[in-house]
């Protein structure tokens, strides 16, 4: 019997039980019921479910960085470039993500409770910006890419559900509604290119993921180029 709880362990039970009921499973009452308490004690911690969303991704955030914090308190390096560091960082996101059923939903539009963000987002800011990239055009690149990433999540934790990494995916975990040949043959006829599109945006989701990330980069030196 619990006695008593504290924040930490409602986030700790609610990540947990998102990944086995997925974000519209998770009720307040279903995480009190895991803790053994009654649903009102929950209140003291957080007002309503979107609070206790707001903890859980700055929590999830915490977990995606602490292995960038050096001993010191020092954001470690990724990569010697600021391309090389912006894709690192995109690419640990995304698995970071995968890792939670509907962690791209959970991460989206939740304000952090927390400073946690802020190390990572200095020093990869100050990586283009020490090229001469304005720091308007650096933030903004760096909101491009993070919204691409979140936004590719939740469509590719559309086609799979299950969390996990995406070497470990099984073909069984593939939603049947993305069933491509099925979806070639509805389109087809009358929409060929919006047919033969369908192997491209929800087959190869890695390809796809690493083709916008290559975009984006692209852009982004364009841009810095133009302006510069």
């Amino acid at each position: 019997m619990v006695s008593r709880i504290d924040r930490r362990q409602v986030v700790d039970t609610a990540l947990r039980l998102l990944n086995e009921v997925g974000l519209d499973g998770l009720t307040l009452r279903r995480i009190a019921k895991e803790l053994n308490v009654q649903a009102p004690a929950l209140y003291w911690h957080f007002k309503n479910k979107q609070e206790l969303l707001d903890e859980m991704a700055t929590e999830m955030l915490r977990r995606m960085t602490a292995p960038l914090i050096g001993p010191n308190g020092e954001a470690a390096e990724m990569g010697d470039t600021w391309q090389e560091a912006l894709l690192a960082t995109c690419r640990s996101l995304r698995r970071d993500l995968l890792g939670y059923r509907d962690g791209g939903k959970v991460f989206s539009g939740t304000r952090m409770t927390d400073e946690s963000y802020a190390l990572p987002l200095e020093n990869l800011l100050g990586r283009l910006t020490q090229t001469g990239i304005p720091l308007g055009t650096a933030a903004r690149a760096w909101w491009t890419a993070y919204n691409f990433t979140i936004g590719l999540v939740i469509e590719e934790q559309s086609v799979y559900p299950e969390p996990g990494e995406p070497e470990a995916r099984r073909p069984e975990s593939r939603d049947p509604a993305y069933d491509l040949q099925r979806r070639e043959q509805e389109l087809g006829a009358r929409y060929p290119l919006a047919a033969q599109a369908g192997q491209e945006l929800f087959g190869d989701l890695e390809r796809s993921f690493e083709d916008g990330l290559r975009f984006i980069v692209a852009g982004i030196e364009a841009t810095a180029a133009g302006r510069g």
